[in-house]
């Protein structure tokens, strides 16, 4: 039925925004750090909490930079 058109899926049609996405996760990243350190937490529950989120956050652009560079990911 593709005849000579490639199969893709249908979300491989839309166009996104990486560049915007990149930059909301990464400002999201800058203020958990800075909500970190300038808390008023008593405790070092919170700001482990807060730190290992901005570093998932960052771990996950990275990885999809990593992976788009190397033509994993299209």
């Amino acid at each position: 039925m593709a005849g000579s058109e490639p199969v893709t899926a249908p979300d491989q049609h839309k166009p996104g925004h990486r560049k915007s996405g990149r930059i909301g996760a990464v400002l999201s990243a800058v203020v958990l750090v800075v909500m970190a350190i300038c808390g008023n937490h008593e405790g070092k529950v919170e700001d482990i909490w807060l730190i290992g989120i901005a570093a998932l956050l960052l771990a996950i652009v990275i990885g999809d930079t990593v992976l788009r560079r190397n033509g994993l990911r299209s």
